[in-house]
């Protein structure tokens, strides 16, 4: 293994990342250099640091090792770090000794491996690759990188169900590619640095635990306030988001955090009872580690497709998205097996119920929230209410006619919105030619003229169906949930386009369209959202 000898000097050490978001009250080249000088103290072996300014002032503050990176906010909306050569170059004569760089596969969509490579060939600096999957490290070592790091592992779409270091992605990596592989991201105590080490890590890069007092706090406060609310009743609930590719599942906070949050394969071809039964044992998985980890849940939130009749918390009907499903009393089965309350929602009505609760709609009282993924759902609030209609059929967008004697759909009838804006219509619209639909959404943003069409193609007939919602209920605002939305710029420019063209007086209407902020776990939080407003309605009764 060729090491550089500036990095063989951090083998076996502890590296301190001096960074600060905007907003935060250390955010100031004099203050991140005295945590450098801190952690030089301490006995860190070398410093990580954002922007020019930053390390020029932790350059002439300390003498270790300085690992230089400039976050920036690409043309695709997102932080891409060290995005260009010429931002390397600004490090290094602020006095970076090593340059790092998104490696990750978004990174490498915008460059990434010619940008190592010239770095290292015209800088003359070792060059450390951020990425978040192993494939990922096997293509930067092989790009020249000088040493991998888990930096971005949990951070990019691929890897966003990961919520907790993983030494044993650190072990597979090592085995993986020729370099040193450096431990950083999720690591907040003694114990996981050690594992990481022990794991075969060349160094461990700590930085939010050690040098960012906020968010040290927060943890803190936060730990005082879950402690104490485990001896109280309706304080967390089991969420579980039953859906037609994965069941996810998770413990919820009043508040909205995810204690733990899981992903599983759902078998929705099996039929009614297998289903219930995978549904029935992952509930129990979620009370058996909630248990363990201290806390006492207050009962059960599920979210599912179909729609639901909340007063039994029996499914109406289902599509053949979920065969047999429709009947299934889910609220009386799960809580006799496990002996707990159970609350039951649609899964686009409890979409929006966690906008209500956790998201973007905390203060609105007029919204309308639609999912777009293998299915198509929507869930709406008027006058600060869940709308659920009389039957409980209300707010099935995807089941508007968007063209009379269409395409069939599965609910049995043809020409459903679903059909024409669903993660499969995204796939026919670019003749087949990507895997899925996350393939074609990375391939759009990169550049590429079918998937770009394609998208356009299925935002437009999205704008159609919106445009009869918008006009029937005037909405503060249209917020977007699902795999089809996330990081999908060009859906949501094409939305904003056509609804401004086939909408009246567009402009005075003012309404927002913005994306869930609500992650990879929306649906669990849905769920527990669910659970919680059944337990305020009970009480207010």
């Amino acid at each position: 293994m060729n090491i550089p000898q500036i990095c063989r000097n951090l083998e076996g050490r502890l590296i301190v990342s001096c960074q600060a978001s905007a907003g935060d009250p250390f955010c100031a080249p004099d203050l991140l250099a005295k945590f450098a000088v801190a952690a030089e103290l301490g006995g860190a072996a070398g410093i990580r640091a954002d922007s020019p300014e930053n390390i020029r002032a932790i350059r002439s503050s300390v003498s270790l090792p300085v690992v230089g990176i400039h976050k920036s906010i690409h043309r695709d909306g997102a932080v891409l770090i060290t995005p260009s050569f010429e931002s390397a170059a600004e490090l290094t004569r602020a006095g970076a000794d090593i340059i790092a760089l998104d490696c990750s596969v978004r990174g490498q969509r915008y460059g990434a491996f010619e940008r190592l490579r010239r770095i290292r060939s015209e800088l003359h600096v070792p060059v450390f690759a951020d990425v978040a999957t192993i494939d990922e490290g096997i293509a930067a070592a092989a790009a020249g990188a000088d040493a991998v790091l888990s930096t971005l592992r949990g951070y990019t779409p691929e890897t966003e169900c990961v919520n907790a270091f993983e030494p044993e992605f650190i072990r597979e990596l090592v085995h993986a590619v020729p370099v040193p592989v450096i431990a950083e991201g999720k690591i907040d105590n003694r114990d996981q640095a050690r594992l990481a080490i022990a794991n075969g890590a060349f160094a461990v890069v700590i930085g939010t635990v050690i040098t960012r007092p906020r968010e040290i706090t927060r943890t803190f406060a936060r730990a005082v306030e879950d402690e104490f609310s485990h001896s109280h009743a309706g304080s967390s609930a089991i969420a579980v988001d039953l859906g037609g590719t994965n069941t996810k599942f998770g413990l919820v906070s009043q508040k909205g955090d995810l204690m733990f949050g899981r992903s599983v394969p759902t078998p929705a071809d099996a039929g009614r009872n297998t289903l219930l039964a995978h549904l029935i044992e992952v509930a129990r998985d979620a009370l058996t580690t909630s248990n363990q980890l201290g806390y006492k849940p207050a009962g059960i939130g599920i979210a599912t497709a179909g729609w639901i009749d909340t007063t039994s918390g029996t499914v109406a009907y289902a599509t053949e998205n979920l065969p047999g499903w429709t009947g299934t009393p889910i609220a009386h089965e799960v809580a006799s097996a496990l002996h707990t309350q159970v609350a039951v929602e649609n899964d686009a009505n409890a979409s929006a119920t966690a906008e209500k609760y956790f998201g973007v709609a905390k203060n609105l009282r007029n919204f309308v929230c639609i999912t777009l993924g293998t299915g198509v759902g929507g869930g709406c609030y008027i006058g600060g209410r869940l709308n659920r209609g009389a039957h409980f059929f209300a707010n099935a967008i995807g089941h508007m006619t968007l063209e009379p004697n269409g395409e069939p759909c599965t609910c049995g009838k043809r020409g459903c919105l679903e059909v024409y804006t669903n993660a499969r219509a995204l796939l026919r619209y670019a003749n087949d030619e990507f895997s899925d639909s996350r393939q074609l959404i990375a391939a759009a943003n990169s550049g590429n003229p079918p998937a770009i069409a394609a998208i356009q193609k299925l935002a437009t007939r999205l704008a159609h169906g919106c445009a009869s919602i918008i006009q029937l209920l005037d909405p503060e605002a249209l917020i977007l949930s699902g795999g089809l939305t996330e990081d999908n710029p060009v859906l949501l420019s094409t939305l904003q386009r056509e609804l401004a063209a086939l909408v009246p007086v567009w402009a005075m209407r003012k309404i927002l369209i913005r994306p869930s902020p609500l992650g990879y776990y929306s649906g669990v939080l849905g769920a527990a959202a669910v659970f919680f407003d059944n337990i305020k309605a009970a009480a207010s009764a």
